[in-house]
C-alpha cells in the first residue's frame, strides 16, 4: 500500500503563535517553524508557551530539519527549548539564522546546534522531502514560502506574508514561482489566516516612510520612536529620515541592539557614517538633532520605553514637549499595557502619536484580496487554512469556497490532529499528543495546568494556613491553632473572624474520632473541610487552605 503524507500541526491554530507544523512521509519527517506563544493573563508567573513536543522526540531518529520561514519569536523562540530534547539541523535564509544563532547563544546551544543558511530559490534534499525556498515579502527580512515535496505531491507552505509590490528591499514577493507551481500541480496549500477578516490589501512599507517625513520636516522637540525590533525595513526608514533631517540616532533596548546588530553585519540595513550615536551622549545635542529608536511597542513593563515612561530608565527621562511615535498596532490582550504607557507619557507632558491616527504602521499579513491572488496562483487540490484562531480558520475556509473550492476539500484541523494526503484524497485522521508546555525561569514543563490552577486560587481567593501543634502519642492539642493569611484578610482588621475561626479549627479537631486522633491526613482533612465551609457561608470566599501539623 503506497504511503500517505501526514500534516501535523503542532501549534498555530485556533491561536496566534507557538507555529510548528510537521510533514511525514515513511521515515522522513520535516518541521516548518518552531515558535512560542506568550502566556495569557491568567497564567501567572509564566514566561513563554512552548509546543508540546513530545511527538518529535518520539520520532527523533526520523526528523530530517527543521525549516524556518522567517526570524519571528512565534516561529522560531520554541528553539532553544526543543532543542535540548530534538537535535535536528535549522535550515534558515540568513536574516533567520543570524537570529536564530543569538538565540542559542543565550542559551549555551550554538555549538551543539547546525544551522544551514539558505537563499530563496535553494532547493534542499530532506530524505523522501524536497523543500524549496520561496521569497516572501513580509515585515522582517529575508521571509520565505516552502513547497515541500514528496512522493504523493506538493505542498506550499506559505510562512507569514503579503504582497508588497514597493518593498524597501529584497524584491516583491515570487508570484511567478507561485504561478509556476500551480500549473505543475499542488496538492495542498497551507496558508496564513491572520489578517483573512480584513478587505482588500495591505498598505505597503513604503507608505509608512511618508509619514515618518511629515513627522520629522520641521519637529523642533526631541523624537523617540518605538516598533517591533525584527521590523529591520521599518528601521531602515527611521535612521534614513533622521539623516535627511540631520538627527543623531540612538537605540535602546536589547532585542533592538540585537537586531540591528544581526541586520548591520548582515548587510540588510545600510547606516550613513556618523548617524547612530551612543544612548549616553544624547543629552550633549540639541533636542532637534536627536532620534531615539526604542523597544516597547507593545507596552511590556521591562521595555525600553516602559521604562522612559515610569522614570526607571538610565539614561532617557521623558521631558515635556518630546514627540513619541508609535510605530506598531498594539497586538490584541496588551491593549491595557500599552494604555497605562501612553497615559503616563501625557502625563509627563509628551505628544504621543500612533497608528490610529496616521498611517504609521503597516500589516506585514496579507489581507481578503492577496490571499485571493495566491489561491488563484497556486490552485490546490486541497487547501488547509493555518495561522489563526477559529474565526480566521473558518473565514478564511469560507474565502476558499467563494473562489470555487468544494467544501470536501478544505480541511479546518485543530492541534495534535493528522491530515492524511494521497494523490487524490484528505482526510483527518486520529492525533497524536499535543499542547502547551509552560517556561517558568529555567523550569521547562515543570508548570502544569495544577500548579496553574493553584496560582489562579491564589490569585483570586488568597490562602489560609492553619498550624497545629499536637501530640504523637495520643493526638492531643499541644499549642495552635495559629492562622497565618495571604491575600485573603489584614488580620488586624479582622480579629473578630479570626477567633472564629480559631474555634471552629478547634471544634473540627476536636470532632475526629478518638480511633484516628493520630491520622494527621484525617485531622487536616476534617480541619480544611470545616473551615472551607464557615469561611464561603461567613464570606462568600474559597480561600486556599494549608492545614499543617507538627508532631511533638
Amino acid at each position: 500500500m503506497a504511503e500517505k503524507l501526514k500534516i501535523i500541526s503542532l501549534g498555530g491554530l485556533d491561536e496566534i503563535g507557538k507555529n510548528l507544523t510537521v510533514y511525514e512521509y515513511g521515515n522522513d519527517i520535516v518541521v516548518v517553524d518552531c515558535g512560542m506563544g506568550f502566556p495569557d493573563d491568567d497564567m501567572y508567573g509564566i514566561d513563554v508557551v512552548i509546543p508540546d513536543v513530545s511527538y518529535l522526540i518520539k520520532n527523533q531518529n526520523k526528523i530530517r530539519g527543521i525549516f524556518i520561514t522567517h526570524g519571528h519569536e512565534d516561529h522560531i523562540g520554541a528553539l532553544p527549548y526543543v532543542l535540548r530534547s530534538v537535535n535536528a539541523p535549522i535550515y534558515a535564509t540568513r536574516m533567520s539564522a543570524g537570529l536564530i544563532r543569538l538565540k542559542l547563544e543565550e542559551h549555551h546551544l550554538l555549538d551543539k546546534t547546525r544551522i544551514i543558511t539558505c537563499e530563496a530559490g535553494d532547493v534542499v534534499a530532506a530524505g523522501r522531502f524536497s523543500v524549496e525556498f520561496i521569497h516572501v515579502n513580509h515585515s522582517i527580512a529575508d521571509a520565505v514560502a516552502f513547497a515541500i515535496k514528496c512522493p504523493v505531491g506538493t505542498c506550499v507552505h506559505t510562512g507569514d506574508f503579503k504582497i508588497d509590490t514597493t518593498p524597501i528591499q529584497g524584491g516583491m514577493i515570487d508570484l511567478a514561482r507561485l504561478g509556476q507551481l500551480g500549473n505543475e500541480g499542488v496538492l495542498a496549500l497551507l496558508c496564513d489566516s491572520t489578517n483573512v477578516e480584513r478587505p482588500g490589501y495591505t498598505r505597503s512599507e513604503r507608505s509608512v516612510g511618508a509619514s515618518f517625513d511629515g513627522l520629522f520636516r520641521g519637529c523642533t522637540q526631541r523624537i523617540i520612536v518605538t516598533t517591533f525590533a525584527s521590523n529591520v525595513d521599518r528601521l531602515q526608514q527611521i535612521i534614513d529620515v533622521a539623516a535627511r533631517y540631520g538627527r543623531r540616532v540612538a537605540v535602546t533596548g536589547r532585542s533592538m541592539e540585537n537586531a540591528m546588530k544581526v541586520s548591520m553585519e548582515l548587510g540588510y540595513m545600510n547606516v550613513p557614517d556618523g548617524v547612530l550615536m551612543d544612548l549616553n551622549h544624547i543629552k550633549s545635542l540639541p533636542k532637534d538633532k536627536v532620534c531615539i529608536i526604542t523597544t516597547g511597542s507593545q507596552g511590556e513593563a521591562m521595555s525600553a520605553l516602559s521604562r522612559m515612561a515610569f522614570s526607571t530608565h538610565r539614561q532617557v527621562d521623558i521631558m515635556p514637549g518630546d514627540r513619541i511615535i508609535i510605530s506598531a498596532s498594539t497586538i490584541p490582550g496588551n491593549e491595557h499595557a500599552m494604555g497605562n504607557v501612553v497615559n503616563e507619557l501625557y502625563r509627563k507632558g509628551a505628544e504621543v502619536l500612533n497608528e490610529r491616527e496616521l498611517a504609521l504602521h503597516v500589516s506585514g499579513h496579507a489581507c481578503q484580496e492577496e490571499l485571493k491572488i495566491i489561491h488563484a496562483l497556486v490552485k490546490p487540490k486541497f487547501f488547509i487554512p493555518v495561522h489563526g484562531e477559529q474565526r480566521m480558520l473558518q473565514l478564511h475556509a469560507r474565502l476558499a469556497r467563494e473562489m470555487g473550492m468544494d467544501s470536501d476539500r478544505i480541511l479546518i484541523s485543530e492541534i495534535g490532529r493528522v491530515i492524511e494526503l494521497t494523490a487524490n484524497s484528505a482526510r483527518l485522521n486520529g492525533a497524536v499528543t499535543a499542547g502547551q508546555v509552560f517556561v517558568d525561569g529555567y523550569g521547562v514543563g515543570d508548570v502544569g495546568s495544577v500548579v496553574l490552577r493553584d496560582r489562579r486560587h491564589l490569585a483570586q481567593d488568597g490562602m489560609i494556613v492553619v498550624v497545629m501543634s499536637m501530640s504523637g502519642e495520643d493526638g492531643s492539642l499541644v499549642s495552635g491553632p495559629d492562622l497565618i493569611t495571604r491575600g485573603f484578610v489584614y488580620v488586624k482588621e479582622s480579629e473578630g473572624l479570626m477567633d472564629e475561626l480559631r474555634q471552629v479549627a478547634l471544634e473540627a479537631i476536636d470532632s475526629v474520632e478518638t480511633r484516628y486522633a493520630t491520622d494527621w491526613s484525617a485531622i487536616k482533612g476534617e480541619v480544611k473541610a470545616d473551615l472551607s465551609a464557615y469561611l464561603y457561608k461567613k464570606t462568600k470566599r474559597s480561600p486556599m487552605i494549608l492545614p499543617v501539623i507538627m508532631e511533638v
